[in-house]
């Protein structure tokens, strides 16, 4: 048996007919770009999760460029976020023209440690910019807190956070923008690439609709210089159905993570850690142990797959090394980025599946 880290087939034969529907639906529709579809998931995804506008885009990386673009965020303008992130995070705030701060993490949940937040401030900071790592929130009213005292805007990375949230407000309600993405990994994806930015602010949503298309508000005149980055109807048509399923996506993998804390409780293995006031969505189940790649080599030959997110922090890459303080400097990042790894998580992960993962690391990670 070869069991994926990850996987959408079964999800895909199981939900078959309503998304052949729905891309049935656009292609006779005589509309595939921002039309019907993109506007009715702008407006349905927001109100899941408690914002009160949506701009459709791209991918999730242009979702965080457009969002810091549309916050004023630019050339010369620090943000500060994490180092144990996907690339992405810190590619958007380059591509904007601005300069990545790195804080280091909590090392028990891997989230922004937000009480070294205030001691990298300066006089560039213009964002903060947390990211909602795993599957839960970080601690967003203490973030509000700061970026309050200092005048800065806030925006979450929440590609990894669909449906999770801190405190009874969900992931992307807790910001002056947010970022999301709907690439297929996530915990809510499509079949190719996706994005959002959700918002509160009128003003911030009107900027995001013109930046995502050219800088334009109607036809061939653009108001401001923009980009291409447009969410595209069949994609928007195949969101809206999974949508419906999200929440049962996250209730099924709190029920794997279930299974996998109680049956590897008296391993090794150092468990994931939920967050107080967080209700975890398990995007990733990511545990430690300091014989991680020795663990991964053996799982690998019971054909066993499982990924690192991620190996190696952004500060100590060779294509951001310039805006960090070199190795080191956030020790924490670097020491889990040595020992974290993620087990195979997705709803379709049958049981048999999980038991032979869970058997083979008892027996590879015992206690003691």
């Amino acid at each position: 048996m070869s069991i994926r880290v990850w996987s959408y087939l079964e999800e895909y034969e199981a939900e078959k007919a309503e998304i052949h529907e729905a891309i049935k639906r656009v292609l006779e529709s005589g509309s595939l770009i921002l039309a019907s579809e993109v506007a009715a998931f702008e407006e349905e995804f927001a109100r899941y999760c408690g914002a009160a506008y949506g701009v459709g885009v791209a991918n999730g990386t242009d979702a965080i460029f457009l969002a810091l673009r549309a916050l004023g965020i630019g050339e010369g303008d620090e943000v500060i976020t994490v180092s144990n992130t996907a690339v992405p995070t810190v590619s958007a705030i380059v591509s904007a023209g601005a300069r990545p701060r790195f804080v280091d993490i909590d090392p028990s949940t891997y989230l922004m440690d937000c009480t070294k937040v205030e001691d990298v401030v300066g006089e560039k900071t213009r964002c903060i910019l947390p990211v909602h790592l795993y599957g839960q929130c970080v601690d967003m009213p203490a973030l509000r807190a700061i970026a309050d005292r200092h005048d800065l805007k806030l925006l979450e990375d929440c590609a990894q956070s669909h449906g999770a949230s801190f405190r009874g407000t969900k992931a992307g309600a807790m910001s002056d923008a947010a970022a999301f993405s709907f690439y297929p990994t996530k915990l809510l994806g499509t079949y190719g690439d996706g994005g959002m930015v959700l918002t509160s602010d009128e003003d911030t949503r009107e900027k995001l609709r013109r930046l995502r298309f050219y800088g334009m508000e109607g036809r061939y005149y653009a108001q401001e210089h923009g980009y291409n980055s447009r969410l595209d109807e069949l994609h928007a048509a195949i969101l809206r159905k999974k949508l419906g399923h999200l929440d049962g996506y996250i209730a099924r993998r709190r029920e794997i993570a279930e299974r996998y804390d109680e049956m590897l409780e008296q391993t090794a293995l150092v468990l994931p850690k939920t967050a107080p006031g967080n209700e975890h969505a398990y995007y990733l189940y990511v545990v430690s142990h300091g014989q991680r790649d020795v663990l991964i080599s053996e799982l690998g030959r019971r054909e066993i797959h499982v990924n690192v997110s991620y190996p190696w922090p952004i500060h100590t890459m060779t294509a951001y090394q310039s805006f960090g303080e070199g190795p080191g400097s956030l020790p924490v990042s670097e020491a889990a980025a040595g020992r974290i790894f993620s087990l195979p998580m997705y709803p379709a992960l049958s049981e048999e599946e999980q038991s032979t993962v869970m058997h083979a690391l008892r027996e590879l990670a015992p206690a003691g």
